[in-house]
């Protein structure tokens, strides 16, 4: 993995990390919103602008890729290198958690 997207990256903002956990699955943008609207039952809400920069810049990075266009939504998904980013995100996220629990 290129230093330049494990710096900019790690730690991810929440958006972004939402963002490539949706896109596990095939989506478009307001579908991603739908779906971390129900993931987090209204706690985190990503609005449109934050949501079309961020997945521009993460096409534009090479974490996730147009697949094609529907009724006017352009679907993305995960690529391998994304895939990366999210699972080192994820060991971070959990290390964070079990340090958390052990001190308390």
């Amino acid at each position: 993995m290129d230093a330049h997207i494990k710096k900019v990256y790690v730690p991810m903002t929440e958006t972004g990390f939402y963002i490539l956990l949706c896109l596990r699955e095939e989506s478009h943008g307001y579908g991603i919103v739908q779906k971390v609207d129900e993931l987090t039952k209204g706690e985190i809400r990503i609005s449109p602008g934050t949501m079309y920069g961020s997945l521009s810049k993460m096409e534009k990075d090479g974490l996730i890729q147009f697949v094609r266009e529907e009724e006017k939504r352009k679907i993305y998904r995960i690529t391998v290198l994304g895939n990366q980013v999210l699972d080192l995100e994820m060991k971070r996220i959990e290390r964070l958690y079990h340090t958390m629990v052990e001190v308390r």
